[in-house]
């Protein structure tokens, strides 16, 4: 039987919301161990002059707990 922990993080990207999902998981990856899957919890963008600069997602990161 394991026992797993959710997470959340931000994360931000100027070219999409795919790419601020995939920068998020990386970066998770590198203190979080065992991370079994995400969520997009939340979606928002920047919007400067009528362009779109950033792209912003929270995520709910799933990982397990070593025993």
């Amino acid at each position: 039987m394991s026992v797993a922990k959710v997470t959340e993080i931000i994360a931000s990207s100027n070219k999409s919301f795919d790419h601020a999902v995939r920068k998020g998981i990386k970066r998770a990856n590198k203190t979080l161990k065992n991370i079994k899957g995400a969520w997009v919890k939340d979606q928002q963008v920047v919007v400067s002059n009528g362009t779109i600069t950033s792209y912003k997602v929270v995520l709910k990161v799933t990982f397990v707990l070593a025993g």
